[in-house]
């Protein structure tokens, strides 16, 4: 079984088949089972712009990228994105030509609460996300809101963001706020998204704002810390809002696919998907709760090693513990790509460091298909084999895909992008054949938008957007029209051509 893995994983081709078919050996389309909903995602500092208007104040991404202009490849930034502050409408617009069932986004902290704290509530911030909830409902577009997405705020950074202890009540605060006003229209909520992103790229590396770079500490108390202020929010809702107005809430992680180089690196494979995914993971979902047993032992010995007093991965009390497990009603899932890992030393580890806690080394072949991220290579045979280990490991948890997507330079005619979409689609459904509990899949993205560190030189919209254009036009691209064609027909047709002519909106939805 293995040495099948690992040959599955060896090239895009090859993972194709390893669920049993290629694309080109589909004859007939798959139909989709019923009840699986089709969304589409984006976030807030990514298409929003309208930096500082109507009382919104400064957060990280704003301070970081005003400082230093240049920290993107293309010294550009999100204060004016997609302008979607103004053009909310045409988005909706675009959800409708898709057919889309929800659409996931985030809100700006600091466009409702501009001191960060509740003691201020900036109506016209208010205003602008209950015009965007309720034109999404008119038509029948279900509003998915993620509570945290990167953005926070630059007064609360300055006195240690994630890292400070007191941002669980300060989440709290905000988390309860966001209830109060949009809970009666909203039903699915997802407190943060991809903590290991936040807490590792942000705090241990430079990758993210803010950009600490403070390996092998920041990380893990920003961990711990985040945790905690998910939970907090979790409950929160559960107690005081979900009897009123029926929702659900959960947590989103991002997670590759780790795939043992040979059979003797079967062991750091699996402790690399629990530090990277399991870290955030196994305290939620785990029958047992807390940081994995691996990790925890990991870091605890390398700790002692480089004489340090105690781990420096902070510890759970029982109550926190107690507190975490099981504070999420579903899972939520981005997932892109799929690493290859070995027990070599990496000579990039540095003392003490994440990496250097974990040991071994990840790369990809350079066989695999690849998009413009550097990070990300389509292998959809990684897909499959997380659902069924998420499926296995936590006693299958409902599962919503709230990203997984393909970024390109540019351009309407993306056969790279669809050819991604419909075989990680594909190696979906087979875990769903298996049994996995999958809910929700989102594309990323609705359309281009500000990458972070890349700025807008790379892009992963269904939709592009001309960033020279004052209105900010968006055009479908050919993916939006077979991701339109997969929803209308709850199937996939494997041979599907679509005709580039106008996207127009289909009025039986």
């Amino acid at each position: 079984m293995l040495q099948i893995a690992k040959y599955c994983a060896l090239s895009a081709l090859l993972a194709l088949a390893c669920n049993g078919k290629t694309i080109q050996d589909r004859h007939g389309p798959r139909k989709i089972p019923d009840g699986l909903m089709f969304g589409a995602a984006t976030a807030s500092y990514q298409i929003e712009g309208g930096w500082d208007a109507d009382g919104k104040t400064e957060n990280i991404w704003d301070y970081m990228t005003h400082k230093n202009p240049c920290v993107t490849d293309d010294c550009l930034n999100g204060d004016i994105a997609n302008d979607s502050y103004n053009q909310y409408k045409r988005d909706v617009e675009m959800m409708r030509e898709l057919g889309l069932d929800f659409y996931r986004f985030s809100l700006s902290w600091t466009r409702i609460l501009p001191s960060s704290f509740p003691d201020k509530i900036n109506e016209a911030g208010i205003q602008y996300y209950n015009n965007l909830i309720d034109e999404m409902l008119r038509y029948n577009i279900e509003p998915m809101i993620t509570l945290y997405h990167w953005d926070l705020p630059q007064k609360l950074q300055e006195m240690g963001g994630w890292t400070n202890p007191h941002i669980v009540n300060w989440f709290a605060d905000y988390a309860r706020v966001v209830f109060e006003h949009f809970g009666d229209r909203v039903k699915y909520w997802i407190t943060m998204n991809e903590p290991r992103e936040i807490c590792y790229q942000g705090y241990g590396d430079v990758t993210k704002a803010p950009k600490l770079n403070i390996k092998g500490f920041a990380e893990y108390l920003c961990a711990k810390n985040l945790l905690v202020a998910h939970a907090n929010a979790y409950h929160i809702y559960n107690n005081e809002f979900k009897a009123k107005f029926g929702g659900v809430i959960g947590i989103t992680v991002s997670a590759h696919w780790y795939e043992p180089e040979t059979e003797n690196d079967s062991e750091i494979a699996d402790q690399t998907m629990q530090f990277e995914w399991g870290q955030y993971l196994h305290p939620i979902f785990s029958e047992s709760g807390d940081f994995p047993v691996s990790m925890k032992e990991k870091i605890a010995t390398k700790s002692a090693a480089q004489s340090f007093a105690r781990s420096r991965l902070p510890e759970f009390t029982a109550d926190e513990v107690a507190l975490v497990k099981g504070s999420s009603d579903f899972l939520g899932l981005n997932h892109y790509t799929t690493y290859l890992v070995n027990n070599k030393t990496s000579d990039i580890n540095s003392v003490p460091s994440y990496y250097d806690d974990l040991g071994g080394t990840r790369y990809q072949s350079e066989d695999w298909k690849a998009a413009a991220s550097i990070w990300l290579k389509e292998v959809p045979s990684g897909f499959y084999n997380l659902l069924t280990r998420l499926r296995n490991l936590y006693n299958n948890p409902t599962i919503m895909i709230t990203e997984n997507g393909f970024s390109t330079r540019g351009g309407l005619e993306d056969d790279d992008r669809i050819d991604y979409y419909v075989s990680y689609l594909d190696a979906m459904l087979d875990a769903i054949d298996e049994g996995s509990n999958i809910a929700a899949y989102a594309a990323w993205s609705l359309m281009d938008n500000f990458e972070w560190m890349r700025g807008y030189t790379e892009r992963f919209g269904l939709y592009e957007v001309d960033y020279k254009s004052p209105q900010r036009t968006r055009t479908p691209r050919k993916s939006a029209y077979v991701y339109k064609q997969i929803i209308r027909a709850r199937e996939i047709d494997y041979h599907y051509k679509p005709q580039m002519t106008g996207m127009t909106i289909d009025t039986r939805k």
